[in-house]
């Protein structure tokens, strides 16, 4: 692995003005993790210093002995989740630890997006397997992340991103780490990863519903990684869609990476015949075009996304992210990509068939959808129906932590702006004022 002559010579620079020598600082790194004063052998602080080898996990540690200065730290942790030769392991809980540590807003970038794509470490369940000494992992702690992550992911769903998102890092660092370097039989270390990865896809949705694009970014590349080294097609095409999804709402520097992305997304998936999940990537892929503005292309897999997912029109929700997809929320991104594409009558109807028809079992998703249509309805000249629309959606938002909800109540307000004439319209801004995002959000 390469070195980096920045955190050496940070590590150096504070172990000289504290007189320590390797073996000081490896006993005081021991102890402050939790190891004991003989947990870290000083030949590993030596390559640190020396640039030969990267402290990927101990940097949280580092930052805490040595007193070390957060920025040029942060950017080698936040380099480092990229490394494709990194362990997954070390490199999701160190990702989780500088999170907790630093809750920095991050950028995110096509060529991070775009990296995801290396292959994933195919030997990292294998070399946990039957390891000595190491705690005892089974089914009981596979399923218990299971239920803590539908219970987290139901909070998130109805209430936002922003609620509870420390939680679920938390989990993941001090109860769910721990089990992925304990010692476990392949079959239930294929199961664990599978369960770490949605945990962690969820961390990534809950970041980038807060608006931390660049961590986002980073969790999403990291369940890719482990369902992937799990073997599990769904869920890694599951997290190639979160990248994709991100970068279409990024903006036109993405649309390339996002349209790659979906691609990638629906490759991944071409062993699956779940119509949801077929759907569901479908879908992901027609928005990604239509940005990117292949008509022809959007058009083609939207239509492969109402095929299969009219097989399932009334199917229960499944386990995975891409077994909830329901035709409510199918009609939902279907109405606005045919908005994207210009049919603003065919966005209409599917809206109004998300809304109506289906219902949409979540707070959050309903108010989202709300918004877009109040949209769609004013580009089709009904101020009136817009305004009524929009009205359901602030009673829908209120108490509600989203990006996405405090982006559409800012959109709402901006394009009321020139009906000041009008009562409703002046009532509706004023309305939404407290529910703006502060200017340094």
């Amino acid at each position: 692995m390469p070195g980096n002559p920045q955190i050496s010579e940070l590590i150096r620079q504070a172990c000289t003005a504290r007189g320590w020598g390797p073996a000081k600082l490896a006993r005081e790194l021991g102890i402050v993790e939790g190891r004991g004063p003989e947990g870290l052998d000083r030949q590993s602080v030596r390559r640190w210093m020396a640039g030969k080898r990267k402290p990927t996990y101990w940097l949280p540690y580092l930052v805490q002995v040595l007193d070390l200065d957060a920025d040029p730290v942060h950017a080698v942790q936040t380099a480092g989740t990229a490394d494709p030769d990194a362990d997954t392991v070390a490199s999701v809980i160190e990702l989780g630890r500088s999170d907790v540590l630093r809750r920095n807003f991050l950028a995110a970038t096509s060529a991070y997006a775009l990296g995801a794509l290396n292959l994933p470490d195919p030997e990292s369940i294998t070399r946990r397997t039957n390891r000595p000494g190491a705690p005892r992992v089974g089914a009981g702690e596979v399923a218990a992340i299971r239920q803590m992550t539908k219970g987290l992911g139901d909070a998130a769903a109805e209430l936002g991103g922003g609620h509870a998102r420390h939680l679920a890092v938390r989990y993941l660092i001090e109860d769910v780490g721990p089990w992925l370097e304990g010692t476990y039989t392949e079959k239930v270390g294929r199961a664990l990863f599978a369960e770490t990865s949605q945990l962690v896809h969820l961390a990534g949705w809950m970041a980038q519903d807060e608006g931390n694009e660049g961590m986002a970014q980073r969790y999403y590349a990291h369940a890719y990684r482990l369902a992937a080294e799990a073997g599990d097609p769904e869920l890694a095409a599951t997290a190639l869609r979160g990248l994709a999804v991100q970068a279409i709402e990024l903006g036109p520097k993405f649309h390339a990476v996002a349209l790659r992305l979906s691609e990638r997304c629906v490759e991944e998936a071409k062993t699956l015949d779940d119509p949801r999940v077929v759907s569901y990537y479908q879908t992901t892929l027609a928005d990604a075009a239509a940005l990117d503005g292949d008509r022809r292309l959007a058009t083609r897999a939207l239509a492969a996304s109402q095929t299969a997912i009219e097989k399932m029109p009334d199917a229960s929700p499944g386990e995975t992210w891409a077994s909830h997809f329901s035709i409510g929320r199918w009609a939902h991104h279907s109405g606005m990509i045919l908005a994207r594409l210009g049919d603003l009558n065919g966005a209409t109807e599917h809206l109004h068939q998300a809304l109506e028809i289906h219902g949409l079992d979540r707070r959050r998703s309903r108010a989202i959808v709300l918004a877009d249509l109040g949209q769609v309805q004013l580009r089709q000249g009904d101020l009136d129906a817009a305004l009524s629309t929009w009205t359901a959606f602030l009673d829908c938002a209120d108490g509600i932590r989203s990006v996405k909800i405090a982006g559409a109540v800012s959109d709402m307000h901006v394009r009321l702006d020139r009906y000041g004439h009008v009562p409703e319209a002046e009532e509706l801004r004023q309305r939404a004022e407290p529910l703006l995002p502060t200017p340094d959000a």
